[in-house]
């Protein structure tokens, strides 16, 4: 089993200067422009994104035996095991469509489309393009290395490219849904805590005075939501020309949902936690302003998490504030590779691989590890989605 590690963002954890701050809310939906108004007669969900639609991307990387095959401890970002399905499985399941992963590998190796090996006649099902770590467009992502091991971090717009090459374009009968930017803001958000580390040792040490490290740290931060901005309008950019372009009719842009409230942003001094949140507010602003005027639905998909932490009964949850993996046992079970509790590694059913908290309920409780959710919060952001397309008209 190789070693797969997030980003190296424990130096967020650092104190930052008290001017930093940020905040507020995702967009509310605008109303349609020209997007239709009336059921689809869908025959395919097509979905682009990162972890939080990845449906094993990168299973062979938990593979116990180390070589890629299984058993695989885990390989879904959320709670793994033979009752979990992510949102994206949950919606198609609902509108009696099949879907498989687009491709899955590590390490600079994968397989495409690999439902279709098994049975060539699933061939069309393999439109789950989401990956774990995956950006906007820079193939940089979370868990990468620069000389291409590790994740595969296949950008969106490139998701979007495969997707064109393979079925040569969109039919009125996809479904298109596209949640992609948190490992963005993530990265942006990794860059401005180590300047703000840095400014922060020249303030201590008097190379500056406490005026230019405020207004650096200022500076610092306008460039970590300009640069998420960038990446927003090069998702609605790709919308525009590469999706509703090519054919698509039926097309949803889900917001990022904000970092600031999981317990990953809990965790964060105030200060940096309010930097998060104004990147994740970036990102979601930029939105309806480069979808201005297109047939296209933007999902406020993070509503249904400030929904579920104000009432969590309402969305049939209990805990809504600790991670349900363990990464003391993840640990154990991984011989020590990975140690920051990875809900990908993170399995649900019996031992010997269950690297759950005891007493944690996969159904109940919220977050899998510190940013991503459970079977149980995925079947509430489900809900929360299909309910949407029905007030949309589009399913029934």
């Amino acid at each position: 089993m190789k070693p797969f590690r997030r980003a190296g963002l424990a130096a967020v954890l650092l104190a930052l200067l008290a001017a930093c701050g940020g905040g507020g809310d995702g967009p509310d939906a605008p109303a349609p422009s020209g997007a239709p108004e009336s059921r689809g007669e869908f025959a395919a969900l097509v979905s682009f994104g990162d972890s939080l639609s990845d449906l094993g991307t990168y299973q062979p990387a938990t593979s116990v035996s180390g070589d890629g095959q299984p058993p695989y401890v885990g390989g879904r970002f959320s709670t793994n095991g033979a009752a979990n399905t992510i949102f994206v499985q949950d919606l198609a399941a609902a509108l009696g469509l099949a879907l498989t992963p687009a491709e899955i590998g590590f390490n600079g190796q994968s397989v495409k489309c690999p439902a279709a090996l098994q049975n060539p006649a699933l061939a069309g099902t393999c439109t789950a393009y989401g990956q774990g770590g995956a950006r906007i467009a820079n193939p940089a992502g979370i868990g990468r290395n620069p000389d291409g091991s590790g994740a595969l971090t296949v950008p969106v717009r490139t998701q979007i490219a495969n997707h064109l090459a393979r079925f040569g374009g969109f039919e009125d009968s996809d479904l298109v849904l596209l949640f992609a930017g948190h490992n963005d803001v993530l990265v942006q958000f990794g860059g401005f805590a180590a300047q703000a580390t840095a400014i922060q040792n020249q303030a201590a040490t008097g190379q500056i005075t406490a005026q230019q490290a405020q207004a650096a740290l200022l500076a610092a931060q306008v460039t970590a939501e300009n640069a998420v901005r960038e990446a927003a309008l090069a998702l609605t950019e790709a919308v525009r020309a590469d999706v509703l372009g090519r054919g698509a009719r039926y097309v949803a842009v889900l917001s990022l949902l904000d970092l600031s409230t999981t317990p990953f942003g809990r965790s964060l001094p105030d200060s940096a936690r309010g930097v998060l949140a104004g990147l994740v507010s970036s990102f979601n602003d930029a939105l309806p302003e480069g979808l201005d005027g297109a047939p296209v639905r933007i999902m406020d998909v993070d509503a249904a998490l400030r929904a579920a932490l104000a009432d969590p009964a309402s969305a049939g949850l209990r805990n809504v504030s600790v991670p349900a993996c363990d990464p003391q046992k993840i640990a154990a079970i991984t011989g020590g590779r990975v140690t920051d509790g990875s809900s990908l590694f993170c399995n649900a059913d019996p031992l010997p691989y269950n690297g759950l908290r005891a007493g944690a309920d996969i159904d109940t409780w919220l977050f899998a590890d510190s940013v991503h959710p459970t079977t149980g919060g995925h079947r509430a952001l489900g809900a929360f989605v299909r309910a949407q397309l029905r007030g949309y008209g589009w399913i029934e």
